[in-house]
């Protein structure tokens, strides 16, 4: 389907990746991946036709759709469910058809126009157009609403809703977990998995790329490298070849010796059984996750809180929302150092609401919250990124934000700090007006981690981070020996750092009886029935009666698709005679280059012979079923 040919792209003086091969079969489903800047998002960019080669060529079959996820939607009055049928170029084609053919009044285009809707399913577009909103988050009110009242997160999800609507051959998706939440994640897992066309992804979300990809394009070196199986596969494999450069060892017996400490002071303790038996699953993951990462740019850790009062946080009857109006009613919760918490609820439940009233950044409604003391927040949410100064760069804001420990004292310790976060030499004296979103999130992390917390309020802390670093973060929140509140969509963060999961839905919190996974099952069986509804809301609209009375279908179009498809059937069995016949000679020869070429070519045509098939078949079906009605 797709092949790269001494593939060299560059970006200003250096290269990116140069004189890479790879192939990209039909129905393969890629993750991409390598670190930020190494040129995952250039390559997309050039599959598109948008960004030239410096040397080498990208061979994309001309009739190939390809869709992928604008990261700007433009505002307009278009109805949201309109904007995500536009994806669907070719519904759009065959329904400007049938309007011209009604101007026109004429009966044997306009039939022909209803029988090529019939056969791509045209009836039921706004129907999976509604199934895929309704799984992204949309509800049903929102599918009329214009483009322009959305928020730029809702319209990246409109954009993608697009995409997925287009029914393309190849689908680019570049970070699409990024503004979806939990249950959308869910969702959009389920549907790739379904997918049919191939797929081409870069995700940082791990558990994501695992349920979802059979292969890896790894960048690296300026080097593109290929791999079989999902992300951990990878990682394993990946891990075998540091191994063999012998970088792997002192990192990886240190931080062995760390938790296997951690287990032998507290397995037998009443309080820490728990979290010593999360350690140990995590020393049982170490050999092969940590490996694949011994050439992270990112290692830190949280040092020993200065105090840590029990309890560090209570909420007696409190309710909380906005502007007055009340989403969760009833918390009654109390948290305790070496409590680890994930937050857990749909879409829209209330999970940051409640984070931010536990932060103490708004007041509860009603009731009580009733901090220690000694309680000294850690808290992280998109608003403490925003505010960041762009005009000062990252060592200002560690010396003047970052706490007592940093406001004075010589220049190399916050040097040092900051460098375990990826802001090392001139980098860390940079206006943060020019950091991408990943390197202010790194930033307000590193200010979180210089203020010693003991309680952890992290809501989406992963959005803007690469793998690398959620990797360096979950090994950090592993050792930490405060509190933890935790709201993400990472779910193998959660799995490996969460002891306890908090439910938010219907205006409650509680306890979640179960793990993860029984999670992702009860959000799987919650969206069912409201998928059904959204659905049966937007059902098809089907053409009027008299548009097919108006005249019956020419029974000559009909005799002439049946020839056509008896010409397309010799036509497949002559390709496929022919392509035995170089299979047979590409045996005795297998690097033959024109033999490959050619074993390509009658590939190509017999699949373009076969879809040419189906099309005719179901055009026939649809032509059949129309005369019967007319009688």
């Amino acid at each position: 389907m797709l092949s790269a040919r001494d593939l060299t792209l560059r970006r200003g003086p250096e290269p990116l990746f140069e004189q890479v091969d790879f192939t990209i079969l039909r129905g393969n489903k890629v993750g991409i991946t390598g670190a930020n800047g190494s040129g995952k998002s250039s390559l997309f960019a050039a599959i598109r036709g948008e960004l030239s080669a410096d040397h080498g060529d990208i061979d994309v079959p001309a009739n190939l759709t390809i869709a992928h996820v604008e990261q700007e939607v433009a505002a307009s009055d278009r109805a949201a469910i309109e904007f995500v049928l536009d994806g669907d170029s070719e519904l759009r084609t065959v329904l400007s058809l049938i309007e011209n053919a009604e101007k026109r009044d004429d009966a044997m285009a306009l039939a022909e126009a209803y029988a090529s809707l019939q056969a791509i399913d045209g009836y039921r577009a706004r129907a999976r157009a509604a199934s895929i909103m309704h799984g992204l988050g949309f509800k049903t009110p929102d599918h009329e609403r214009p483009v322009a009242e959305f928020s730029g997160g809702w319209r990246v999800r409109l954009a993608m809703a697009r995409a997925l609507c287009s029914r393309a051959d190849l689908l680019l998706l570049d970070e699409p977990t990024n503004h979806l939440d939990l249950d959308a994640i869910v969702w959009l897992e389920d549907w790739l998995g379904d997918f049919a066309g191939t797929l081409l992804m870069i995700s940082h979300d791990r558990e994501f790329l695992d349920a979802i990809i059979n292969r890896v394009l790894h960048i690296e070196n300026h080097a593109i490298h290929a791999y079989s199986g999902n992300y951990s596969q990878f990682e394993e494999k990946r891990a075998e070849e540091l191994a063999l450069q012998q970088v792997l060892h002192a990192r990886q017996v240190r931080r062995v010796a760390e938790i296997t400490s951690f287990v032998n002071r507290f397995r037998a303790s009443a309080t820490k059984s728990r979290q010593a038996q999360s350690r140990i699953k995590m020393l049982e993951r170490m050999e092969r996750i940590v490996p694949a990462h011994v050439d992270s740019p990112f290692e830190f850790e949280f040092a020993v809180p200065l105090k840590t009062p029990r309890p560090l946080l209570t909420v007696e009857d409190a309710a909380c929302g906005y502007a007055n109006t009340s989403i969760i009613g009833d918390v009654n919760a109390s948290i305790g150092p070496q409590d680890r918490i994930a937050l857990l609820g749909p879409n829209g439940a209330g999970k940051s609401t409640l984070t931010k009233m536990l932060a103490g950044e708004v007041a509860p409604l009603a009731g009580k919250r009733i901090a220690a003391a000694d309680l000294n927040i850690g808290y992280f949410a998109q608003q403490q990124m925003e505010q960041l100064r762009p005009d000062c760069d990252a060592f200002w804001h560690l010396r003047n934000l970052g706490g007592t420990d940093f406001s004075k004292g010589d220049e190399q310790r916050v040097r040092d700090h900051l460098g375990r976060f990826g802001f090392e030499g001139d980098r860390a004296y940079a206006p943060v007006g020019r950091f991408s979103g990943g390197e202010k999130a790194r930033l307000t992390l590193a200010l979180l981690v210089a203020r010693r917390p003991n309680l952890l309020l992290l809501d989406e802390l992963t959005n803007h981070l690469d793998i690398n670093m959620r990797h360096a973060l979950t090994v950090a929140l592993q050792s930490f020996e405060g509190g933890m509140v935790i709201v993400s969509h990472d779910r193998h963060l959660i799995k490996t750092v969460a002891d306890s999961l908090w439910l938010v839905a219907d205006g409650k919190l509680r306890e979640f009886d179960g793990d993860l996974d029984d999670y992702q099952q009860w959000l799987r069986s919650r969206g069912r029935t409201a998928t059904a509804d959204a659905v049966k809301k937007a059902a098809p609209k089907r053409a009027t009666a008299g548009v097919f009375t108006a005249t019956a279908k020419s029974r000559g179009r009909l005799t002439q698709l049946r020839r056509e498809m008896e010409q397309i059937e010799k036509s497949i069995a002559a390709v496929a005679e022919k392509r035995t016949l170089v299979e047979a000679e590409l045996c005795k020869d297998p690097m033959h280059s024109g033999l490959q070429a050619q074993h390509a070519d009658l590939t190509r045509e017999e699949t373009s012979l076969e879809t040419r098939w189906m099309e005719i078949g179901t055009a026939i079906e649809a032509a059949e079923a129309q005369i019967d009605v007319l009688g």
